[in-house]
């Protein structure tokens, strides 16, 4: 594989086809691939060396100056000084802005594995702190491929976009991994104590790792087809409803959160109180204290985003949960038990799970695999907009299929690294408009910063001992905005009848299983021996309760049923066998497939000869 841009070095065959003999390279060839690396160590050498180099002529204020006034009046009109893919930009401002870049992704970056840990199979501190650094690392090293783009020899195919655009955990999988979670408990392959509180289940997390190993094949196939043809089997009607309900079901455990802890929820026992009985300060679920904590952590976004500095802006995820733990650190709901044993550094593989493959998770998967490959798209897309490159046309098309495959293979990774699948992101877009730099610089230095974070084990343990109620109140407002994200993608259909028809059955099934979720539990309710049946049974159930998934189905097996379009003939133009036909003495509706009707349509406004 090779890096985009390379230098091009010319081989014995190539100089064969063009010469029909093999000749060694001229003095000028050489001194042309010699002058190259010389300019590249003079770049670096002025990198590192001169003020402009470091930092530049860009105006740093900038990005610090809160956006009220009198105080933003200098800055009313300005607009910020454009970086492209490939543009050098001062060491400086390539370090602040990768971090920056970096503080954006992080709050999508642990919702997912603390989620996984706490809400689905009540991990403990210190493997819940193992799976929130595995996912910096695999993000950091994913987002570096994407931004890399390497090229895939003898072949027209890329990995990776070319773009400093960002890879990290999808929220796509968490409604799986929670309801397969409750079907591992309530059938009893996951320990649940005599008061009802239920143990770690780490082998329902390896069954998990182990499904999507196999199932993430049909992303990486995926990303060798066409975009258009993709768009076309997956349309906007069904990228959309999945988003919108993925959206407001994982809203619904950002709440539990918010109110004191999903396990405490009704909780008995260890759970009787929240987020556990062994807190600093336990409280009843929804006490308006635990309320409040996370209330802290949803204004102070709202607040940052309304006045806040082009820098915090941007961070503004971040500088809500600081907030929210500087308020319930100092009002006592911290406990530093977790911070104090958790190790200084740590890595991938630290811990491991056992590996299997659960048929009940295979349908979810490859659903979740092949909507993945299309709802990057329109991410892509965007950040191609941003930086100022072709977003249509070969070039295009083989960035959105670098991207696709690097979701892919960002999967793989990831799973065999213990951690959640890697999709592709634009989070991360408003620092581009707010600083004008889409250089790849930045996403590199973005990438460095995120691995470091994940081997920092503290930096980890941090989110993990953080409590329930300041993570919900962040987990809300990110949730609500793969919600709106769907609303988007909907707003972009073309909203016929048939449209709105499929829609509101699609909605109205995932709706079912946001409202109530146990709505098909007694529908297939086998308890006999036959081991082989339970599995399938269980496949069904899985499938059936878990929102975007029973709506997908739906709403592809709508889609796939060709539309009809009726045709007014007037009579006098209705031919039969090349005769004029006589048995319609008014105009016949003739009702054919939509694909059909144009072509009808256009031979009848043919003038007859």
């Amino acid at each position: 594989m090779a890096m985009e841009p390379h230098v091009e070095v010319k081989s014995k065959s190539h100089y064969a086809k063009e010469t029909g003999s093999y000749s060694p390279p001229t003095s000028h060839e050489v001194g042309t691939v010699t002058t190259k690396w010389q300019d590249t160590v003079a770049e670096i050498k002025h990198a590192f060396t001169t003020r402009d180099g470091w930092i530049g002529d860009y105006d740093y204020i900038y990005l610090i100056t809160p956006n009220i006034w009198p105080l933003n009046r200098k800055y009313k009109d300005y607009k910020a000084p454009f970086f492209g893919l490939n543009d050098r930009v001062p060491i400086l401002l390539t370090l602040l802005l990768g971090l920056q870049h970096a503080l954006t992704m992080i709050g999508s970056i642990v919702s997912p594995p603390l989620a996984i840990a706490s809400g689905a199979f009540n991990f403990d501190a210190e493997m819940t702190t193992y799976l929130v650094s595995t996912a910096f690392i695999t993000t950091g090293i994913a987002t570096a491929l994407q931004v890399t783009r390497l090229h895939i020899m003898k072949t027209p195919f890329f990995i990776g976009t070319g773009l400093l655009s960002v890879v990290g955990p999808t929220f796509d999988i968490l409604p799986i991994v929670f309801n397969y979670a409750a079907l591992r408990y309530k059938s009893g392959t996951c320990s649940v104590s005599e008061d009802g509180t239920r143990a770690p289940c780490p082998d329902a997390w390896g069954a998990c790792l182990g499904t999507m190993l196999c199932c993430v094949w049909i992303q990486i196939a995926m990303a060798f087809v066409p975009p258009k043809i993709l768009n076309r089997v997956f349309p906007k009607l069904i990228t959309g409803s999945l988003l919108t309900l993925v959206g407001v079901y994982l809203v619904g455990n950002g709440l539990q959160n918010w109110g004191g802890s999903s396990n405490c929820h009704g909780g008995e026992g260890f759970y009787a109180l929240c987020p556990d009985i062994s807190a600093p300060r336990p409280l009843v679920w929804g006490h308006p204290k635990l309320i409040g904590l996370g209330f802290s952590v949803f204004a102070t976004i709202v607040l940052v985003e309304a006045v806040g500095a082009p820098l915090m802006r941007s961070a503004s995820v971040v500088i809500g949960l600081a907030v929210g733990c500087a308020i319930s650190g100092a009002t006592g709901y911290w406990s530093t038990e977790q911070l104090d044993q958790a190790p200084r550094g740590t890595f991938l593989w630290v811990h491991t799970f056992k590996l299997s493959v659960d048929g009940a998770l295979v349908l979810p998967m490859i659903i979740m695999f092949a909507c993945q490959a299309v709802s990057c798209i329109p991410d892509i897309l965007a950040t191609a907009e941003l930086s100022d490159v072709d977003i249509e046309g070969t070039v295009f098309n083989s960035r959105v299929q670098g991207g696709i495959l690097c979701d892919g293979i960002g999967s793989f990774f990831s799973a065999l690294a213990t951690g959640p699948p890697m999709v592709s992101q634009a989070g991360n877009n408003g620092v581009i408009v707010l600083t004008g730099c889409a250089s790849r610089r930045a996403g590199w230095a973005a990438s460095g910063f995120l691995i470091i974070m994940g081997i920092i084990a503290k930096f980890g343990a941090v989110f993990a001992s953080m409590p329930p109620s300041v993570l919900g109140g962040m987990q809300v407002f990110l949730y609500s905005t793969i919600a709106v994200a769907g609303v988007r993608v909907l707003a972009l259909i073309p909203w016929t009848r048939r449209d709105r028809f499929i829609l509101a059955v699609t909605l109205g099934i995932g709706f079912m299983d946001i409202c109530q979720p146990d709505w098909f539990a007694q529908v297939l309710a086998y308890e006999g021996p036959n081991q082989n049946l339970v599995g399938f049974e269980q496949g069904i159930n899985l499938a059936v309760e878990t929102p975007f998934v029973i709506a997908a189905i739906d709403t592809g097996t709508r889609e796939s049923i060709p539309s009809s379009a009726c045709v007014k003939i007037s009579s006098d133009r209705f031919w039969i066998g090349g005769f004029r036909s006589q048995f319609f003495h008014t105009s016949p509706l003739v009702c054919v497939p939509a694909s059909m009707s144009r072509g009808i349509q256009a031979a009848l406004s043919l003038r007859e000869v």
